[in-house]
C-alpha cells in the first residue's frame, strides 16, 4: 500500500504533522502507525481497589497510544524557548515561538477554549526566587488539564479520521529507504526514492516518512538509526523524585503561574536541580516505560477532580560521553533497582529520609499528607545515588525559603522519576535526516522534550513537506 506520508507515532508531533498535513493539502494520501490503542481504548487497569500497582500491560495505556504520552500529563503546553527543548537551534527562535502559537490556537478551536494562560514574566515571585539563590525560568503556560486535553485530542482524532488512516496496535518493526532503481511506484518515481515500513501485518511505502515515536520508542528509534547509518549522539537522563505536600504550601506560586520551572545550583556540587511537571491538585501516578515502573503526576482542570495536594518532580541531569555514553542505560539501572527493592515506586517521608531511616506503613499514616498514590514505604538512599539525593535535599530547603512547608517532616518523596530522553538525531535545519524525505520530530528526535515543542515540530515539518516553508 502506497502513501505519500507515512507517519510512525500519533503522539504530538504525529498528531499536529498530520494535521498540517491535510489542512495545506486535502489530496496527500497519510497513514498514522501507533504501537498503543485509539484514544477510548487507553484505561489504565490501575483502580486502586482490586489493581492498585503496575500490572505491566503489553501497552502501557499511560504512555502508548493516539494522544502519547501527553495524553494524560495535565495537558501543560508551555510557550518558551527556555526550557522544553532544543527546536530554536534549528528553526529559529522567533520561528519556534510562533508555531507553539499556532498549535495553542489548534488547540483553543479543538475545546480548550476557555482555559487559562499563565505567564512568569516580571513576576514578584521571580524577584523572590532569586533573592533565594532559584532562578524562575521565562514562560507562558496554557494549562488544558487532563480531562480538557482528552476533549482536544478527541476532537483532533475525529476530524484527522476523516482524511488520514489510523494503525493503532500496529508497531512499526522496521524502516528501510528505497532506492531509485527499485522504485516504480507512481506514488514516488519523481523523487526517486522513498521508505518501506514493516509491521506484523505488511508492508507500506511512502514518499516522506515522518518518525515521531516519543521518550517510549527511544530503543527503536537507535535501532532505526543503526539500521539506516544516521548519526547520532548520547543525551541526558533527568533522575529525581517527585514530591507531594498539602496544595496550600505552593498556592503562592501556583494560583499566579500554575507551572513554575525553578532551577537551582546545588552549594556542594553546583549540579543544577529543577522543578518540572507541576500538578496543583492533583495526583501522583504510575507510568510503564519499556518495563520499567516509574512516577509521575496528573491533575485536571474540572475542580470536582482536584486533591488536596500538589505534586511536581525534582530533577536532576546527567550526561554521559566518555568511556560510557549509554544516559539512559543508566537510568534505567536505576528505576530497576527501585522497582526490585518496592515492587514498583518507593515513597518516604522527607522526615525519614533527612533523618537516615525508611519509611514504613505507619509513619506514612500517621503523617498529615495523604498519598494519592499506592507506593511501597521504603528508603530512597538505598537507590538514588547520593549526589543526586543531596542536590535533591539542598533543593528542597531552598524551596523552603519561598514556600515555607516544602521541607517539612511529612512532605512525601516517591521515586524514582526517570526521563528518558532519545540518544540526539543528526538532524538538518529541516528536522530531515541524511537521508531525504526521512524526517524525526518530537521527544523522539532528542531536539524537543515538551507538548508544545513537540506539536510545533509536527506543523514545521509537515510545512516544509508541502512546500509553504
Amino acid at each position: 500500500m502506497n502513501y505519500d506520508v507515512i507517519i510512525v507515532g500519533a503522539g504530538p508531533g504525529g498528531i499536529f504533522s498530520a494535521y498540517e498535513l491535510i489542512k495545506l493539502n486535502r489530496d496527500l494520501k497519510i497513514a498514522v502507525f501507533e504501537a498503543g490503542n485509539a484514544l477510548e481504548k487507553r484505561k489504565c487497569p490501575i483502580d486502586g481497589v482490586r489493581i492498585k500497582s503496575c500490572i505491566g500491560c503489553e501497552s502501557c495505556a499511560i504512555m502508548n497510544g493516539f494522544g502519547g504520552a501527553g495524553a494524560f500529563s495535565d495537558g501543560k503546553y508551555n510557550i518558551t524557548n527556555q526550557f522544553g527543548g532544543t527546536l530554536f537551534e534549528y528553526i529559529g527562535k522567533n520561528e519556534a515561538i510562533d508555531l507553539m502559537k499556532y498549535v495553542d490556537e489548534i488547540n483553543l478551536s479543538h475545546g480548550g477554549e476557555g482555559t487559562k494562560l499563565y505567564s512568569t514574566a516580571n513576576s514578584e515571585i521571580k524577584r523572590m526566587c532569586l533573592q533565594n539563590g532559584l532562578h524562575l525560568l521565562d514562560a507562558q503556560v496554557r494549562h488544558l488539564g487532563t480531562d480538557i486535553n482528552y476533549v482536544v485530542l478527541e476532537n483532533l482524532y475525529n476530524e484527522l479520521s476523516k482524511k488520514v488512516e489510523f494503525f493503532f496496535r500496529t508497531p512499526v518493526e522496521k524502516v528501510e529507504r528505497i532506492t531509485g532503481a527499485e522504485n516504480t511506484s507512481n506514488a514516488f518515481a519523481e523523487a526517486g526514492a522513498g521508505y518501506r515500513v514493516f509491521t506484523k501485518d505488511g508492508e507500506y511505502t511512502c514518499k516522506n516518512c515522518i518518525i515521531s515515536v516519543g521518550r517510549s520508542g527511544s530503543k527503536w528509534m537507535e535501532t532505526v538509526c543503526n539500521d539506516l547509518a544516521i548519526p547520532t549522539k548520547s543525551n541526558r537522563v533527568d533522575i529525581g523524585v517527585r514530591v507531594e505536600l498539602p496544595a496550600e504550601i505552593f498556592a503562592s506560586l501556583t494560583d499566579e503561574l500554575y507551572e513554575s520551572k525553578i532551577v537551582y545550583r546545588t552549594a556542594k556540587f553546583e549540579d543544577l536541580v529543577r522543578t518540572f511537571c507541576m500538578n496543583p491538585h492533583g495526583a501522583v501516578v504510575n507510568e510503564n516505560t519499556n518495563g520499567i515502573v516509574t512516577v509521575n503526576g496528573h491533575s485536571y482542570e474540572d475542580p470536582s477532580k482536584h486533591t488536596e495536594n500538589t505534586n511536581f518532580a525534582l530533577l536532576v541531569s546527567k550526561h554521559f560521553s566518555k568511556p560510557f555514553k549509554d544516559s539512559n542505560g543508566y537510568g534505567e539501572s536505576i528505576a530497576r533497582l527501585s522497582n526490585m527493592l518496592g515492587g514498583g515506586v518507593i515513597v518516604q517521608r522527607f522526615g525519614d529520609l533527612v533523618r537516615g531511616r525508611r519509611s514504613n506503613d505507619e509513619r506514612i499514616r500517621e503523617g498529615f499528607v495523604t498519598p494519592t498514590l499506592n507506593a511501597t514505604p521504603g528508603d530512597l538512599s538505598l537507590v538514588i545515588p547520593k549526589r543526586i539525593l543531596d542536590g535533591i535535599i539542598e533543593m528542597i530547603y531552598a524551596l523552603d525559603k519561598i514556600c515555607p512547608g516544602t521541607a517539612n517532616d511529612d512532605t512525601l518523596l516517591y521515586g524514582v522519576e526517570v526521563k528518558f530522553y532519545n540518544m540526539e538525531v543528526e538532524l538538518s535545519e529541516n528536522l530531515e535526516t541524511c537521508h531525504k524525505g526521512l524526517f524525526v520530530i518530537g521527544d523522539g528526535s532528542g531536539v524537543t522534550h515538551s507538548l508544545s515543542h513537540a506539536s510545533a515540530s509536527g506543523v514545521y515539518v509537515a510545512r516544509y513537506i508541502c512546500g509553504t516553508k
